[in-house]
């Protein structure tokens, strides 16, 4: 560790209270130049380091399709869990062999039915190309299986309707893998200051959703809106999620929508960027998602979540925080009646996988309610589907 990283950790563990910059001076100049804008009634804290926790096997689970890495994370989170990685398929030998090493315990099925038909396996998880995820999710229900995909895990209005029917009809939980709220621990982070009432009463959401587009390391499919749904409908979903969560709302509508691609015209089916204005019956929200992440930033996105409330806000730095000096990421920033702090969240520990376990064990809907899963979509879609588009020169 840098000798000004672990002065920053020693500061942060032995600092409960800082009411004067003057307490600062011992600080490296480059660590001091990252605290010196903040108010006198600033505290700095980490979240206490949860302890290791290791849970025996509980249920089975297989994978069907691994066209997005985020099936790494997804499993990884099952597993934490409790779940026991049996076999997977994916029709690609160049993606099978590479993600067969990282999973040795799980066998290479002959065939997509193949897993499907185990009846040792409970859940499938995917991450199969967009738009055939709805319709796998409904072979995997009818199959008498749980089923949790990579978002977007439905791209059309009537594929929402199909996977509702088939959902109801069966009682199967079909959830989307919102990992922007559910494997990023700042924003678990936030969730319980919000529940802890930090910040009174929330009010609006900011969401900005800012990605790298790496273009020599994308397939065709990533450019083509038929097959991944368009901008809003993909990286929206993550913004429309947590828009639900912390407000509370289980009503909403959009009241406007924008897209356009302006700046690849190499990529006519491509769309770059997006703004929605959305209103629930418990709060409002803001969106923006764009593919402009600069190559410099040294990370894929300069995710952010803005929090209002009637007693105070909060803002999650997800994955990078500039200010800091190691810029590190999973900070969050609370400023309310009591004062200001800034919380170190990356000791805390992702509850996810246990959660949606336990869902898959009594039939419950604690990780997620299956209503919430396809608000959040049914926002993104109608949001997606009325936007107006931007023109590509923009005058």
């Amino acid at each position: 560790m840098k000798g000004s990283d672990l002065t920053r950790r020693r500061f942060l563990k032995g600092s409960a209270a800082v009411a004067g910059m003057g307490l600062l001076a011992g600080l490296p100049k480059e660590t001091l130049a990252a605290y010196e804008h903040l108010p006198n009634k600033t505290t700095f804290t980490e979240t206490p380091a949860a302890l290791p926790k290791t849970i025996a096997s509980r249920i089975k689970f297989g994978v069907v399709g691994i066209n997005h890495s985020h099936i790494n994370s997804m499993v990884d989170a099952v597993i934490r869990g409790g779940g026991e990685f049996v076999s997977f398929y994916a029709k690609e030998p160049e993606l099978t062999g590479p993600f067969g090493k990282k999973y040795p315990q799980a066998k290479l099925a002959a065939s997509e039915n193949a897993v499907l038909e185990d009846p040792s396996i409970q859940v499938i998880l995917s991450s199969i190309i967009p738009d055939e995820r709805a319709p796998l999710g409904i072979r995997v229900m009818k199959h008498g299986k749980d089923y949790l995909v990579d978002k977007p895990g439905i791209i059309t209005l009537g594929q929402l309707a199909e996977v509702r029917k088939v959902q109801k009809e069966t009682k199967r939980i079909y959830d989307i893998m919102y990992s922007e709220r559910f494997e990023n621990k700042g924003t678990v982070k936030a969730g319980d200051l919000v529940k802890a009432g930090e910040i009174g009463k929330v009010i609006q959401t900011i969401g900005l959703g800012p990605h790298q587009v790496n273009p020599k390391t994308r397939p065709e499919w990533f450019w083509d809106k038929k097959r991944y749904g368009g901008i809003i409908c993909d990286i929206g979903s993550h913004q429309f999620d947590q828009f639900l969560f912390f407000t509370g709302s289980t009503e909403a509508h959009v009241v406007s929508s924008q897209v356009g691609n302006v700046n690849h015209p190499e990529h006519p089916l491509f769309e770059d960027f997006a703004d929605v204005v959305v209103r629930g019956n418990k709060g409002m929200g803001y969106v923006r998602n764009d593919w402009f992440t600069p190559d410099g930033l040294g990370s894929w996105g300069d995710g952010r979540l803005t929090i209002l409330g009637t007693e105070g806000y909060i803002e999650v730095r997800k994955n990078i925080d500039v200010g800091l000096p190691n810029h590190a990421g999973n900070h969050v920033y609370l400023a309310n009646n009591k004062g200001v702090q800034v919380i170190d969240a990356n000791p805390m520990e992702l509850p996810f996988g246990e959660m949606f376990v336990n869902d898959i064990l009594n039939r419950t809907g604690t990780a997620m309610t299956q209503e919430h899963c396809f608000l959040a979509t049914e926002i993104a879609l109608i949001a997606q589907k009325n936007a107006q588009v931007i023109p590509l020169k923009l005058s």
